[in-house]
């Protein structure tokens, strides 16, 4: 998914939050759209469909706690990720959003960066919930399992370390499409630990040792992709 399709609903009553998380979230490209309490995030949500909602636990009107449970109620976002962003640490505030239905927490005040970063990581999550039919890719000769984790080239099995293995799902979900480097860092690494483009380029090398050279081209300056041979069409 596309950041420029992704729909995050940010709902809080403290304009101040609402200005300086929705500039961040803009900035890296998502569609933000906000509300003051939970009966307008009710209205919003119905209307836009957001892919996820980060929602305020002490709000007028109607609390984060009671909108996350109606919301959930609603068949029309039963795929949209929920994570309250609250200053609040008690135990109980916790379980009862968790019981909402909410699949995180985000601690408030936090840093633009940080912030990023864990929206980031829950958008993965709702990448992995929707692409589950997806489990068997196969071009030619080659076939992946990803609920396995084995890759099979012909009648040989091939067992490749786990971002090995991440890559080439990457890269073979979209035969022929040129993922950019930021891309593939975003997907295969995320937040795990910092690397650089050489790691990249590393595992790509190993890739075509074990895969086959002619399935893998470098677009000098943007990044990579997956070539599928004239045997393979």
């Amino acid at each position: 998914m596309n950041k420029r399709d992704v729909k995050i609903l940010l709902v809080d009553d403290e304009p101040d939050i609402l200005e300086i998380v929705g500039y961040n979230l803009n900035n890296e490209g998502y569609q933000v759209y906000t509300a003051n309490n939970g009966i307008e995030a009710l209205k919003t949500a119905k209307k836009i469909i957001p892919n996820l909602i980060l929602l305020d636990i002490m709000m007028p009107e109607m609390d984060g706690i009671e909108t996350c449970e109606k919301i959930r109620a609603l068949k029309s976002l039963e795929n949209t990720l929920i994570a309250f962003l609250t200053a609040r640490n008690e135990d109980y505030s916790h379980v009862a959003g968790f019981e909402a239905g909410a699949d995180d927490y985000i601690t408030k005040p936090i840093k633009p960066k940080v912030l990023v970063s864990k929206v980031k990581s829950l958008l993965r999550r709702l990448k992995t919930e929707t692409q589950t039919e997806e489990i068997l890719i196969k071009i030619g000769n080659i076939t992946i399992n990803r609920d396995e984790y084995i890759v099979l080239k012909g009648e040989e099995k091939i067992i490749l370390p786990r971002k090995e293995f991440e890559l080439l799902s990457l890269l073979t979900s979209k035969p022929e499409k040129v993922f950019k480097r930021e891309t593939i860092l975003d997907r295969v690494w995320g937040n795990e630990v910092v690397v650089g483009g050489r790691t990249i380029d590393v595992h790509i090398r190993k890739l075509r040792e074990k895969i086959g050279d002619n399935h893998f081209k470098t677009v000098k300056g943007v990044g990579y992709k997956f070539v599928i041979d004239a045997e393979d069409k």
